[in-house]
């Protein structure tokens, strides 16, 4: 099978090794991007328009916002070539077309193959199939379509940001009942520039948290990440609104030249798409959280809200564009939601910071990441935790009513402190700075209501979040945990059927998948998700294939005991899946299985000394329930509170 060679300046891309090199040391690249790079090094000098790299790396079968995970990929691509937007020496943004290499470039074909690549396709029940190959000088395009398109199928999952789960939301998530629904549509970045995207998507980002927080009796907002499934999208107000179900539309456009900036909004009600208010802003750049303020008060009276202005999050410091650029940038790693995406994810945020010491935003998003970390296998608690707290606190000093900040506050609280009485406190603050806010919902259910048993209470704030965010995947897929918390197995492997329909490649819902399929002794079931998971997160395929059929023949020879003798062995290797048992308490889960109480006890005290984030689940966890009567068991949980 043949590969291809690409050279150009000190770089080099080897496809029979699938790397690229920098003057003949390896460069780190995630496979999406490098799958991007190949494409775009094979049409050298030609356009790539963002629909044929969308159907050229993604095919129609699996549902993704394109727009987004393109523009990620090629950050990522430009940041390891120190390319440059503004005066480009690779990589060329073609604005609202696509992209083309310019690099001066050579290929030379090689003759390496990759024998795993037939076993992925078996694991992942998935083909290849590129229907329209692009032939290239001295680039055997089948042969990489084919081989790039494999991997792709198992790893695109950790560029899965935002799906298309409206079946989801029509049948089972209801607009929040007596308020006026609104969606802020992405903000149209009119200068011509791709470099001035951030400041739309700034006025996009500030207008949602704005909106959120006029009236949070009567108003519910769409979250970012829901609303920008719709950038550059060509749907009718009234599609918008219905796979939304909301009632209120505000779209707009930006424009600047110099200092000076030009909003034009316009809000529209989606029952009979009358235009109920337009009009234009003109500022300083500096200025514009003040502008976004603006904008929203005199939205809210259009629509006759009763607005308490002090209520409106006031923000007297201007923003520096640099800062606003890199908490945007951070805010996409965020949300990819893997080990290297969240490390990424805290780089970017600490530019932010590091550009504007005094913008609280980026502040309460990196705390979010040191109090998530851990779950992704980035930090130990004992670090992150009182790191996010201090972040907290200083995002909360430069402006008390950020949501986000009091949330995180609230995940310390509960998951490091055991302080129940602060963490809700906290999180009623947070609900009650931004109602409209998903997380605040998501983390209260899960790290409060789930854990002290109030499970319908839990299941009513997750379906809260996802009226709010209904195409957010992260969401969904964590309502199976909370399904099975609540004991209610049967609407937890529905949650996760309907949710895999729309959401096949999302690495964390098939590892819960396989948590929930264990418990229920479908075995068989539960060695294929995990697998899965470990593909999509991107472990070598011939170890994931070795080790899914190491469990299935322990599975075949001793059940349940080889399953779990399975999983103790794997938790010992590198790399890991998200939320595998390779903590302490997840090692307390595999002794609980396997019957050995002693050892199961024994993870659980390790657990409490390092405060593994999940040791507040353990009085609803079904694994445990054979140790609940043992004195030492309720010892733990008096000392964790939960008693």
């Amino acid at each position: 099978m043949e590969s291809t060679r690409y050279r150009f300046t000190e770089f080099e891309l080897d496809g029979a090794t699938f790397e690229l090199l920098r003057s003949g040391e390896r460069v780190h690249l995630e496979r999406l991007p490098m799958e991007l790079l190949f494409l775009l090094a094979s049409r050298q000098g030609e356009l790539v328009s963002r629909e044929e790299i969308a159907a050229k790396l993604w095919g129609s079968e699996v549902f993704i916002d394109t727009n987004t995970a393109i523009n990620v990929a090629v950050r990522k691509i430009r940041q390891v070539l120190d390319d440059n937007v503004e005066s480009p020496r690779y990589i060329l943004t073609v604005p609202a077309k696509g992209y083309r290499f310019i690099g001066p470039i050579s290929a030379n074909a090689a003759t390496p193959g990759n024998g795993a690549l037939a076993e992925l396709d078996s694991v992942s029940g998935k083909t290849s199939n590129d229907p329209h190959p692009q032939p290239a000088a001295g680039v055997d395009d089948k042969e990489h379509g084919r081989t790039r398109s494999r991997w792709l199928i198992l790893t695109v999952g950790i560029f899965i940001l935002v799906f298309a789960v409206v079946a989801i939301v029509q049948r089972k998530h209801q607009a929040p009942a007596g308020k006026l629904m609104f969606v802020v549509l992405p903000f149209e970045n009119l200068t011509g520039d791709p470099a001035q995207e951030y400041i739309a998507d700034g006025m996009t980002e500030e207008m949602i948290t704005q909106m959120g927080s006029l009236d949070p009796e009567r108003i519910g907002v769409i979250a970012r990440t829901s609303a920008m499934r719709f950038k550059g999208k060509q749907q009718s107000i009234q599609e918008i609104a219905h796979e939304l179900g909301v009632g209120y539309l505000l779209e707009g456009s930006v424009r600047h030249a110099g200092d000076r900036v030009r909003v034009t909004a316009q809000l529209i009600q989606a029952s009979d798409q009358t235009h109920l208010w337009a009009a234009d802003y003109d500022s300083n750049l500096s200025d514009l959280l003040k502008l976004e303020s603006d904008i929203a008060g005199a939205i809210a009276s259009q629509v006759q809200v009763k607005l308490d202005r002090a209520a409106l999050r006031r923000t007297a410091h201007p923003v520096v564009p640099e800062a606003q650029a890199a908490y945007l940038r951070g805010l996409e790693d965020w949300n990819l939601r893997t080990s290297s995406s969240m490390a990424d994810a805290v780089s970017e945020f600490e530019r932010a910071v590091a550009a504007d010491p005094n913008y609280a935003l980026p502040y309460a998003a990196l705390a979010r990441c040191y109090a998530i970390g851990p779950i992704f296998g980035v930090g130990d608690p004992l670090e992150t935790m009182p790191r996010a707290r201090e972040l907290s606190a200083r995002a909360l000093q430069l402006d008390p009513e950020v949501a986000e900040a009091h949330s995180i506050l609230a995940m310390v609280a509960a998951h490091y402190d055991y302080d129940w009485p602060t963490a809700e406190h906290e999180f009623q603050t947070a609900l009650r700075l931004n109602p409209s806010d998903p997380y605040a919902h998501l983390f209260y259910s899960n790290s409060f209501l789930s854990p002290h048993g109030r499970h319908q209470e839990a299941i009513d704030e997750m379906q809260k979040a996802i009226a709010l965010d209904p195409f957010s995947i992260p969401l969904q897929a964590f309502l199976v945990r909370t399904y099975t918390w609540a004991r209610r197995y049967d609407d937890a492997r529905s949650q996760f059927e309907r949710t895999n329909e729309v959401a096949p490649n999302f690495a964390v819902l098939h590892e819960r998948a396989a948590h929930l399929f264990a418990g229920s002794g479908d075995f068989k079931q539960a060695v294929e998700e995990d697998a899965h998971a470990r593909m999509l997160n991107g472990e070598q395929a011939e170890q994931v294939i070795a080790g899914r059929d190491l469990q299935l023949k322990a599975v075949a020879e001793r059940g349940g005991q080889g399953y779990w003798q399975m999983q103790l062995k794997l938790s010992q290797e590198q790399p890991k899946p998200p939320e595998g048992y390779v903590t302490p308490f997840g090692l307390a889960v595999i002794y609980a299985r396997l019957g050995n109480k002693e050892l199961a006890l024994t993870s659980l005290e390790q657990a409490f000394e390092r405060r593994d984030v999940q040791l507040t689940e353990m009085d609803v966890e079904p694994a445990f329930d054979g140790l609940r009567a043992d004195p030492r068991f309720q010892m733990l949980l008096r000392r964790i509170h939960l008693a």
